[in-house]
């Protein structure tokens, strides 16, 4: 699913999270799904409406007017 250059790109830019650079990579799954990368591991998100949770417990819901709540939902 990922390939290698990829997984090798990320080891080396995880590195540089550690001096003030950080580093974040979403690929699409489907088409309300993703997994996201960073420098502090890897998770998966999901859109369901206007909420949107993680594998690591973070949750994200789009309120009317431009408003955003963010939360865990573990």
């Amino acid at each position: 699913m990922l390939s290698l250059v990829f997984l090798a790109q990320l080891r080396i830019r995880a590195k540089l999270a550690g001096m003030g650079i950080y580093y974040r990579k979403r690929k699409k799954t489907g088409k309300n799904s993703w997994i996201n990368v960073s420098g502090s591991g890897a998770s998966m998100s999901t859109k369901v409406g206007p909420v949107t949770f993680n594998s690591r417990g973070g949750m994200w819901v789009n309120l009317p007017g431009g408003l955003n709540f963010r939360g865990r939902w573990r």
